[in-house]
């Protein structure tokens, strides 16, 4: 009976459940953001090295990942303590969680347009590890649906070192 009972007990026991906790393990963060309260769905692209590229449609390769795809204001809303609020946030996430030497080409694309204005697209290149440092910051403008630019290229080496920032087109 006592093994049972001490079996029993040691069943019962659960960790502690921990929430919100989020293991950040990346070398670099790519952030798109465009005007809160914006209609319109920009999309991210990020190509590495080797070939692999993250959007919405493949959202994890090699060591890329979509960690937040924002389609504007389409079902945008949270609910918080039972009230459904609209999130105005227009905000895209890319990590990069390991170093592959060569060049990365980060590319956003007006995938759809519900206004006529052109949108103001900011691409944020973050460096984590060792210590956060913006690498790159800038901005690009997308005046029609299908409109695909470069935000930015550059290459990383074997230590995740930037260099050879530019913004010249590859689609």
């Amino acid at each position: 009976g006592f093994a049972i009972m001490v079996f029993i007990s040691f069943s019962l026991i659960r960790p502690d459940a921990v929430a919100g906790t989020v293991q950040l393990d990346a070398e670099y963060i790519i952030t798109v953001s465009w005007p809160d309260g914006n209609p319109d769905d920009i999309d991210t692209y990020v190509q590495d090295p080797s070939g692999n590229i993250v959007w919405y449609r493949n959202l994890e390769a090699g060591f890329l990942s979509l960690d937040r795809d924002d389609r504007g204001n389409y079902r945008d809303t949270l609910v918080v303590n039972g009230v459904r609020i609209e999130n105005p946030l227009n905000q895209e996430i890319v990590t990069i969680r390991g170093i592959v030497p060569g060049e990365y080409v980060v590319n956003v694309e007006h995938y759809v347009a519900n206004g006529v204005d052109p949108v103001p697209v900011t691409v944020t290149v973050q460096r984590i590890n060792p210590q956060a440092e913006i690498v790159y910051y800038g901005t690009v403008d997308l005046d029609h649906r299908g409109d695909e630019k470069t935000a930015i290229r550059f290459t990383l080496d074997a230590d995740g070192n930037p260099s050879n920032l530019n913004d010249r087109f590859i689609s």
